[in-house]
Order: structure tokens, then sequence, then C-alpha cells
């Protein structure tokens, strides 16, 4: 009979990419309750310090920054040997690190006819730049960190990956095509490798978060002048059941499940923590 705890986690070395973030900060903070040695690796190093140095003082455990591109391979292959070199090989990944820019999105919802004279705020007028960062940085920055810090986990032959995906995957947003398309990316990546990787005792599982205030979509959800929801944030409410926008700190638990020996035989899947989102039909 399995010990019901997260006991098993303790002393685990575990990353996770784009730590200092919002969502990020909740699951590093998760990890490191229950014992964990955890890694951020990310790009800014005073923010990456600061949350590092907070979370540890909050909850006694080993939390470190390292300087890490989730898009730079080389500096991947750094962050990792310093990881060994001071916390030991790697037993879990979880990676979060993504985003979405102003660049990839639309300013329309829907095209009108009053929108053909300008096509400007509609599919025609975004910068593929913007796309492509938008893709690269959820996809790629999903696949490189996975090439990299997993290797420890094929030497022991036991490891967990979570990835990061989101309710666009589901029911793509307007507005966001490359944000969407690259967390349904995601979702297939997250299958595909927890296939290839099933019989060397890997497992690869993911969280798909339902709609929480980050950094990446504040200016879509609040209105900056009087800081209430935007109609597109009130919006979001209104579809979702249970009314609200999540608490960081909600998709803890399901994190801390999928990455703990209580999921032993869960491999592939993805879990929305969405507040019904997902199951709601609109009617």
């Amino acid at each position: 009979m399995k010990d019901f705890t997260f006991d098993d986690l303790n002393g685990k070395v575990c990353v996770v990419t784009g730590g200092a973030g919002v969502i990020g900060k909740a699951i590093v903070s998760a990890l490191a309750t229950v014992g964990a040695k955890v890694a951020i690796v990310s790009r800014g190093e005073e923010k990456g310090k600061q949350v590092a140095e907070e979370i540890s003082r909050e909850t006694g455990g080993t939390v470190i920054w390292i300087k890490g591109d989730v898009l730079d391979k080389a500096q991947l292959e750094q962050a990792h040997q310093s990881i060994k070199e001071q916390l030991g090989p790697i037993d879990i990944l979880v990676n979060n690190a993504g985003g979405n820019s102003p660049k990839a999105t639309t300013g329309v919802e829907q095209m009108q006819e009053s929108d053909l004279d300008d096509l400007q705020s509609t599919f025609y007028g975004l910068e593929m730049e913007g796309f492509d960062n938008v893709f690269d940085l959820n996809f790629k920055g999903t696949v490189l960190p996975t090439m990299v810090f997993t290797r420890d986990m094929l030497k022991k032959k036991t490891g967990v990956v979570l990835n990061v995906s989101s309710m666009n995957a589901y029911h793509p947003l307007t507005k966001i095509p490359a944000y969407s398309a690259a967390k349904a990316s995601i979702n297939n990546f997250t299958e595909w490798l927890a296939v290839h990787m099933a019989k060397v005792g890997i497992r690869v599982n993911a969280v798909a978060p339902g709609f929480f205030i980050t950094e990446q979509n504040r200016f879509l959800v609040l209105d900056e002048k009087t800081g209430n929801y935007s109609k597109r944030g009130q919006k979001i409410v209104d579809n979702t059941p249970m009314g609200k926008f999540g608490e960081p700190e909600d998709l803890q638990g399901t994190v801390l499940l999928l990455l703990s020996n209580l999921s032993s035989f869960v491999t592939g899947v993805v879990i929305p923590v969405d507040g019904g989102f997902n199951a709601y039909s609109g009617v």
C-alpha cells in the first residue's frame, strides 16, 4: 500500500524553468515546502535570486537560481553542470517557461466587414517575429530543457517531467493564435514524450492552468486605468463555473501529485486546473 504523503519528494533535485514568474514561483514554493531541492532556471538574475532567497527564507528549503535561457542549449548545458555541482543529479524537471506577446496578438476578436479596409488589427496584421518568438518560447523552450535536464534521469532510470500547458490548448482563445497553437503543441509533445520514455523509467505529464492573472496576460484581462476586469477578463470569469480567476497556489496540489510516487502509473496525461472552464459549454 502506498504512503499517502509527498515524503518521496523530500531531497529530490528539481529544476523549474521560468521559476521566478507568478505560476513558477508557486510551483517552486510547493516543492521547497515538501523538502525538494529546487533550481530556478531563468534569464533574469535579479528577480531569480530574489525569488530564490524569498522562498528559501519562507520555507526553510534549498532554492537556488541558475542563469539559463530555455532557447540556448549551450547555456542550458552549463546550467545543468552548475546544478549538479551545487545540488546533485536532477530528478524532476518542470517546464514552466512560456508566455505571450502583444506582437502575436490581434486587436479584434473576430473580423468584421468594417475591418476589410484596414487589416492591421486582424490576423493579417500579426508580426511574424512576434509569432515566432511566442512559438519558440513555449514549444522549443520545453523541448530544449528536456533534452538537457533529463539526462541524469536516464542514468538512474527514474524521473519525472512536468510540462505546463494551458486552456488555450483545448479551446483557442480569440486574439492569441500563436500562444494557443504553441500550447496545443505542448499537449501533443507531452503524450509523444511519455510514450518515448516510458520504458526507461521517466514519466511525462502536464498541467493545463485555466485563467490566472500573470505578467503575460495582465494587459488583456485587466483595465489599466481602473484595475477592474477588462471586457475580455469579465468574459473569462463569466465562462468559468467557479466564477473567478485562479490563484497560483491552486496549482500546487495537482503539481505535487503528478511529481510524486502517488502518480507512479500516470504518464502522458494533461490535467486541467481551471475552475471548470474546460467542462463548460457556455450554456
